[in-house]
């Protein structure tokens, strides 16, 4: 396992003993202050030992607090070029120059040291990818279908209620396998804890708390309150991997594209509820987006669903 603390002092220990206390109070910050996942703190910090990495070739020697207080918009970009020799992707480029930002942003705000030069560095322009909904009929079939795939009737009806609670609440996968039994028993509404720790009210509709009292009803470990709501055959918290598994033999039975993930219910959640009529105030609330123009994206992706619909439905549409 990916120790961080276990990685900072190695560099201590090596070429970095000025930089190192610096990286350690940074990862307190986005631990406890950020709260960023572990995935996020893991590949933050390796990006910006590649940071360190670059610059203790570029610059001759190991990299201080006065190195890093004088590099200027070409050393920056110089970075970038490296990175692009390296076979980075664009997307992988931006992710990686964004953990250094993030690290100079915290050094600035402690007044530790001052570099606008980074300021002036623009991260590589990314392709905008439009979230791939599936249709409506396409998410129903999926749900009804996905239990057909397992001889354990729990699981069969485990597998429709993650599905359900998926596309009815529009949960990440992530917020859907964090729930806890218990978590859904306010009636009609319940409290979803998302990215950042942020707390989100959810309604729940009739569908959703049918499935999930039929998979309770069925499951053979008896669930208590506070125990994790949706479990494995080892009666642990369900792994992402299971759903992404079962969502996969269902897309290939029905005939779906490769988009047709866990996630993309979530996103047809949302390009299904805009089509209603939805707004997209209400539409943000319920994703959890903490940015309006996150959700606008699906304005986008509402216009190409309904010429789909269209060009599939209408009889002028139709091709000879």
């Amino acid at each position: 396992m990916f120790d961080p603390m276990a990685k900072t002092k190695e560099l201590e220990n090596k070429i970095y003993p000025e930089i190192t206390p610096l990286i350690r109070k940074w990862q307190d910050y986005l631990i406890s202050e950020k709260r960023v996942s572990a995935h996020t703190h893991e590949a933050y910090l390796r990006d910006l030992i590649k940071f360190l990495s670059f610059l203790n070739e570029h610059v001759g020697n190991a990299p201080n607090k006065k190195t890093l207080e004088n590099l200027n918009p070409a050393d920056f970009r110089s970075y970038l070029a490296a990175r692009r020799r390296d076979g980075l992707t664009p997307a992988s480029m931006a992710r990686s120059f964004s953990a250094v930002r993030s690290f100079y942003k915290y050094l600035r705000r402690q007044k530790i040291i001052s570099n606008d030069a980074i300021d002036a560095v623009s991260s590589p322009k990314l392709k905008k990818r439009l979230p791939r909904p599936i249709s409506e009929d396409a998410a129903k079939r999926t749900i009804k279908d996905v239990g057909d795939f397992t001889d354990d009737q729990w699981v069969s009806l485990r597998d429709i209620a993650v599905l359900t609670i998926l596309y009815g609440c529009g949960l990440r996968i992530s917020e859907a396998l964090s729930l806890n039994v218990g978590d859904l028993d306010k009636k009609d509404i319940m409290t979803v804890t998302g990215k950042g720790g942020k707390e989100r009210l959810v309604p729940l509709i009739p569908a959703v708390i049918d499935a999930v009292k039929q998979y309770i009803k069925a499951c053979p470990k008896k669930l208590s309150y506070g125990d994790p709501l949706f479990i494995g055959v080892r009666g642990k918290r369900l792994n992402a991997r299971n759903v992404q598994l079962a969502m996969q033999k269902v897309r290939i039975a029905l005939g779906l594209p490769s988009s047709a993930t866990p996630h993309a219910l979530r996103h047809s959640f949302a390009t299904h509820l805009l089509t209603a009529g939805g707004d997209l105030r209400t539409i943000q609330e319920l994703l959890g987006h903490a940015d309006l123009s996150t959700t606008q994206h699906y304005t986008d992706v509402d216009t190409a669903y309904l010429m789909d619909v269209y060009n599939n439905a209408h009889p002028s549409a139709k091709k000879k």
